[in-house]
Formats: C-alpha cells, structure tokens, sequence
C-alpha cells in the first residue's frame, strides 16, 4: 500500500474516533505525563469525578517509570507528552531531554528519547512506582524533544532545543516505530523576514559548522532557528495531508508537504510562514483537519508572553494565500497587554469549540470557532478559574495549567498543570475535570507528579 493512502486512511481514522459522539464508559483513564516527576500518572476518570475523592490522589490508580532508574535509584527521564498508538495499546512519551536525572540535569538541550510503554500494566496498580510498563526507549534524533505524531509506520518528534542551548533547531525527525532507528529528518529554513542568519546550508551538509546560537531566551539573537514545538496534522481541499509546527524561535507557523517528508526529501515547507503573536507552544487540528489551533505562549527575543490563539486556514495556509491566519483571539484576560501565557489548545469533537489553558492567568478559556472567525470581540465564550488546594507547607500555590484534552463525547476537558517546586519535591502536580455543560470544575486530583505537561485520554479500556 502506497504511504499516501496509508497517511490518508490514517488521518481519516483518527478524526472519524474524534469526532465519535459515543457517552463516556465507565473505564476510562486519564495518562498524565510527571514531567520532573518521571513517571505516567493513570488516573480513573470515573473516581476523579466522585465527589469523595475531590482534591485527593484517590483517583491514582497507578504511576509507571517511563525508563528504569539509575544503578544508584535515582529516576531517570523527563516526561512532556504523550500519544497512544491506533489501538490504544501502546503509549509513546516524550523524555525532553532524555534519560537524565532532573535535579542534575539543570540545562536546556538535552539529547531526547522516546519510551514505548505497554497500557494494560500501566493501569495496573501491582506495577505502581516501577518501570514494568516500558517495553522498550530509544533515541528521538536529536535535542530538546517535545512534539509527537504517531503515524502508521514512523514517528514524527520535534526539536525545540540543541546541543545545551535552549536555541538552535530546525530539526523534525521520523523514527522507525518497530526499530527506533531514525528514518528520516527534516530540516527546516532558518531565519524569517526581518532577521537574517548566518549562511548555513539547509539541508545540512557535514563538516560545515552551525551558526553560534545564544545560551537561553530571552536573548535577542532569537529568530533565526524556527525552534519548532508541537505538531498538527490538517487536511487540504486537494485531499492531502499537511504537516504543521508552531515554530518557538522564529514566532509563526510552518507547512510541510507530510507525503514529501515520507518519501524522504528533508525539506518540504512548501508555503510562506504564518506569523503568530509570539513564540507558540501547543497546536492542534481541528477533528475535521480544516483548521489549526495554534497559542502564543512566549517570545524568545524579549520577556513578553502573549495572550492570544490564533486559527489558520487550512487550506489558505498551504496555498500561500493572505489570511491564512484567519482569526487571532485573546485569551484568558481583559488586558490587551496582560500576559496569559496559553500553553495548549484541544477541540471539542464537534469542532465548534476550543480549549485553552492559560498558565500565566491560572484559567481555562473556550472559544467558539464561528464567532472567533467572524471576528467577534466575544469569541472567548467562557472562562474559568482554576484553583488548587493547599499543599503540604500550608500555601496555596497557582494552578498553572499546561495540558488539555477532551472527551470523545465532549462532555469533560481535563487539564494538567501545577508549578515546578524544584526537582526533588514530592508530587505536587494537579489534574482538573470540567464539566463543559455547566463550564465548572468537577473533579480535581493533586499529587499528579511536578510540573506536568502533556496528557492522553484513554476511554473505554478493555484489556
């Protein structure tokens, strides 16, 4: 079978189980990625919406390591996403800088590795707090790993980071999911209009140096490498699948041609740049891949965070046409210059509806598509607050929220977030369930790892 078909009936699959209007059963999990905590946190949906267990680990019914630890005990890995396979059997996680230790590991642009973790013992509570669920780890292919697409026969992973620098990518590479071995990697344009690069070949052609990158943002060198960060797939009116990256360093939006990118050419951005507010963070496509999510978290150049999604047009966008941004929203505050920080963004099945989590202003924002492109100030259709008990030390901390997603039937979103406390303070991490009828929070789990970022939902689990 051909790759084009595969990646079609893939993404055909993957929107039509999206989309599914089916009523949320009774076995449903939620996986939770500990971040410097490194471990998955599998969390019992149904227990966390019991009002017994609110603001409450109860709901925990298992943590699994994602690598097994160090000859001396200490855990190994960082985990920042996660995404199941078709089958929902076998989850794949993002270590972001690999196998370190997060209280040695102080540095961005650690060298990224993948875990390939089995489900069934990831729920498993006899296998709590082990690595009993990795079947195996291997490397993502370069530096700084964040975003993940699972394909039929590889792996998609950006590469936000390089060698110890927190700039310096241009890098998405395909790994083998039977192998681990790298496949393919694309390398994107460096620069964008307004900052010029250093001359730097692209494809890159060994022995020939990179251009020297600045240490940490912000910095004001940012914006020559794209630096990209999560990943989207959307669908053209010609029937193909395109590939998206909402690019941090150079603070806008890349399309790649996904087939070329199979076939193994190593650039295929095949369309202008999208501008955004500032550097992104998380993207999404819309159930039916028509439309792209994508949120202005932070500028790398300046201390500025954004307070804006922006909604780009499938179609425009691959075309090279204007407004292909074609609605920018602000989220999470009145202020036009306040900081909300949006982390990531989820659809509602339906694809009438956004998420949002809004780290800097501690709240969730919904944003209706129609209204948003219509460009009405009232796109923002609701928000709410987030709040987090009090931790062991008597202070109540800000919820910081990072993760989202949504259930199949649209009736919850789930949210993770929680600050960093440090590298070796006890879990201290939070999940959220809202109730997207009455716009409230339901259910909140603490003790979900530290400072955890992306999460999956797994629903209707049968073993």
């Amino acid at each position: 079978m051909k790759k084009s078909i595969i990646a079609a009936a893939w993404f055909a699959c993957s929107f039509s189980f999206l989309a599914a209007d089916a009523a949320l059963a009774d076995d449903s999990f939620i996986l939770a990625t500990g971040r410097r905590d490194p471990r998955i946190y599998a969390i019992d949906l149904k227990a966390a919406l019991s009002p017994q267990n609110n603001n409450t680990p109860n709901a925990i019914v298992s943590r699994s390591k994602v690598l097994p630890d160090r000859l001396d005990g200490t855990l190994l890995g960082d985990p920042a996403n996660i995404v199941l396979s078709e089958d929902r059997r076998t989850a794949y996680v993002v270590n972001h800088h690999g196998a370190v230790d997060n209280a040695e590991f102080l540095q961005h642009g650690g060298r990224g590795s993948v875990s390939v973790m089995n489900v069934g013992r990831m729920l498993e509570a006899e296998h709590d707090n082990t690595d009993a669920a990795v079947e195996r780890s291997y490397d993502s292919g370069y530096f700084g790993a964040v975003g993940l697409l699972v394909l039929p026969d590889v792996l998609l992973v950006s590469h936000s980071e390089n060698w110890l620098t927190e700039d310096g990518s241009n890098r998405i590479s395909l790994i083998d999911r039977k192998t681990g071995a790298r496949r393919g990697q694309l390398e994107m344009a460096l620069g964008h209009p307004g900052h010029s690069c250093p001359d730097f070949p692209v494809p890159f052609v060994s022995p020939t140096p990179p251009p020297v990158v600045p240490f940490a943002t912000p910095d004001p060198q940012f914006g020559c490498w794209p630096n990209p960060e999560f990943l989207a797939l959307g669908r053209g009116a010609d029937g193909k699948t395109y590939l998206f990256s909402g690019n941090a360093g150079t603070e806008d939006v890349s399309v790649m041609d996904l087939q070329q990118a199979l076939n193994g050419v190593r650039v295929v951005e095949i369309a202008p740049r999208i501008p955004v507010q500032s550097g992104p963070f998380g993207i999404k496509a819309s159930p039916n891949g028509r439309f792209i999510a994508v949120t202005a978290r932070e500028s790398g150049r300046i201390d500025f965070e954004g307070n804006t999604i922006s909604i780009i047009d499938v179609e425009r966008a691959r075309r090279g046409l204007r407004g292909a941004e074609a609605a920018r929203v602000r989220v999470g505050t009145d202020d036009p210059n306040g900081a909300a920080r949006p982390f990531t963004v989820a659809w509602t099945p339906d694809g009438r509806q956004i998420i949002v989590a809004n780290y800097r202003t501690n709240n969730v924002s919904i944003v209706d598509l129609s209204l948003a492109l219509a460009h009405s100030s009232r796109a923002e259709v609701a928000r709410i607050a987030l709040a987090r008990p009090a931790d062991a030390d008597g202070q109540v901390r800000p919820a910081r929220p990072k993760g989202t997603a949504v259930t199949s039937d649209g009736r919850y979103a789930v949210v993770s977030g929680g600050p960093r406390l440090g590298p070796t303070a006890p879990p201290s991490g939070t999940v959220w369930v809202i109730d997207l009828r009455s716009r409230a929070v339901v259910g909140t789990v603490t003790g979900v790892g530290n400072d955890p970022y992306g999460l999956t939902l797994l629903e209707g689990w049968s073993n």
